[in-house]
């Protein structure tokens, strides 16, 4: 349906409803419609007038969707009345309403009226990131950095997950600007990034270099690179992090995740504790691994193939050197179907242990605790991130060490699938922002990735201070 190019009197109105399929959802369609076009306001606003008139009240979701084309066309006034009729209706509105208001109102001059709308929402529930980051960029974008990081600082504490553009836009418009508080707060940014293994594009990269090179009398320098193999950097000759754990990290990362994570309450939850013995007594009948393979994650990776040949594949491929494999399988993997053939899953028996777990068990836990038993030199196989069992290690050098772990262990699936499969990490540096105090290194990719990602990029930033 589309909407009219100039406002509607009421038997206007009435007639296109009576002519619509539906006529009970037509207003919800017609402002569908609007939105989508970017009807002018005015013809929106008749469709409302007419239904107040008809019907002596206008439904939430209606409201709603006027309040998106108000929003999506900058209409302040539109935004508050909206907002008042609102009010007065209505006990509570849900997050999506607010998300528009505080989007709205946080876009305009009346931007300090977002702040108090946020004040209103966290009487009942948890602003969502969309509200936060909304007020955050208008603080920003009239140069109250401090009120600005006020709310990125509880936003944070309330686990609520910034995007990387709310991070970009502290550098963006800090720039110029002084002041030890503020130099202290962004490179808490920066530290964040390297904490949970985050690469900035190139955009982001940018703002932060520009950041830099504008601190009143700070006298650093930005300038782009590509690591050396070895882990110098060209610009400066600093020497990169080692990606390898020291004995001793290893040995208090694997004691904390068999303590924390295996052990602590997460793993049980789709596992029996009898299960899981009987596992590690299968391990450590059997150890040492070379390679432990999250088998039925890994029998998902092509589509198209039947899910025992991609297993076959990857065991095939990691079996070349002559490793120790290990295999976490469940047991409907040996009952002969379309998907899981018995002969194959025989020749594989010959190339690698298996472990045939319950089919509603969690993976993760034996994969840790499999690779982990089995020593430094082991690595693992799964499209997974972990990111659970990251949040389950409670202070930050725990985690920095689980994730850099991670970095030197995880095979990736292309890696797995080359044709010649190398069982060294590509790099002997570990790739995540680091710091010296004078000297920033930040790696960083070229496109915008929201989701985390194996891929460690190759360009770095490297600044410095002269």
């Amino acid at each position: 349906v589309l909407p009219p190019e100039k406002p509607l009197q009421a038997e206007e109105w009435n007639k296109l409803r009576e002519d619509f399929q539906l006529p009970e959802i037509f207003e919800e369609v017609m402002l569908n419609s609007m939105i989508r076009c970017n009807s002018p306001i005015d013809v929106a606003k008749s469709l409302l007038t007419h239904l107040a008139k008809r019907d002596g009240d206008i439904a939430y979701n209606v409201l709603v969707k006027y309040l998106t084309l108000c929003v999506q066309q900058g209409q302040v006034s539109e935004i508050r009345d909206v907002y008042d009729i609102m009010k007065v209706r209505f006990k509570i509105l849900e997050s999506g309403a607010y998300n528009l208001l505080i989007k709205g109102l946080s876009n305009s001059d009346q931007w300090r009226m977002a702040l108090t709308l946020l004040e209103e929402i966290k009487k009942v529930m948890i602003p969502s990131r969309t509200c936060y980051e909304s007020c955050i960029k208008a603080a920003s974008h009239h140069q109250e950095m401090k009120l600005a990081f006020e709310l990125y600082n509880e936003m944070m504490a309330k686990g609520v997950v910034p995007t990387l553009d709310v991070l970009q836009s502290f550098f963006y418009f800090s720039r110029g600007m002084n002041g030890a508080e503020l130099q202290k707060e962004l490179f808490g940014i920066l530290l964040y990034l390297r904490e949970n293994q985050i690469y900035p594009h190139k955009t982001f990269m940018r703002s932060i270099k520009l950041w830099f090179e504008s601190i009143p009398g700070g006298n650093w320098r930005g300038r782009l690179t590509k690591i050396k193999d070895s882990g110098q950097c060209p610009v400066c000759n600093h020497q990169l992090e080692d990606s390898n754990l020291t004995e001793e990290e290893y040995s208090n990362l694997s004691e904390r995740i068999i303590r924390d994570v295996i052990h602590g309450t997460d793993t049980f939850r789709k596992t029996s504790p009898k299960e899981f013995e009987a596992f590690q007594t299968f391990v450590e009948s059997r150890l040492p691994f070379d390679i432990v393979i999250d088998g039925l994650n890994v029998s998902h990776i092509k589509s198209r193939k039947m899910q025992c040949e991609n297993l076959f594949d990857a065991v095939n491929c990691l079996a070349k050197e002559n490793a120790r494999l290990l295999v976490l399988g469940r047991k409907h993997m040996l009952t002969n179907s379309s998907n899981w053939k018995r002969e194959i899953m025989k020749e594989m028996q010959n190339k690698a242990d298996f472990f045939f777990a319950e089919n509603i068990s969690e993976d993760d836990a034996f994969l840790l605790y499999a690779t982990l038993r089995s020593g430094k030199h082991c690595k693992f196989v799964t499209r997974d991130f972990l990111r659970d069992h990251k949040a389950c290690l409670s202070d930050s050098v725990t985690r920095h060490l689980f994730r850099k772990w991670q970095r030197g262990h995880q095979i990736s699936k292309n890696k797995c699938f080359s044709s010649v499969f190398s069982q060294q990490p590509p790099f002997h540096y570990d790739c995540v922002v680091q710091t010296t105090g004078d000297k920033w290194h930040i790696p960083y990719k070229d496109v915008f990735e929201e989701k985390y990602s194996y891929q460690v990029p190759r360009k770095w930033l490297c600044i410095q201070q002269k």
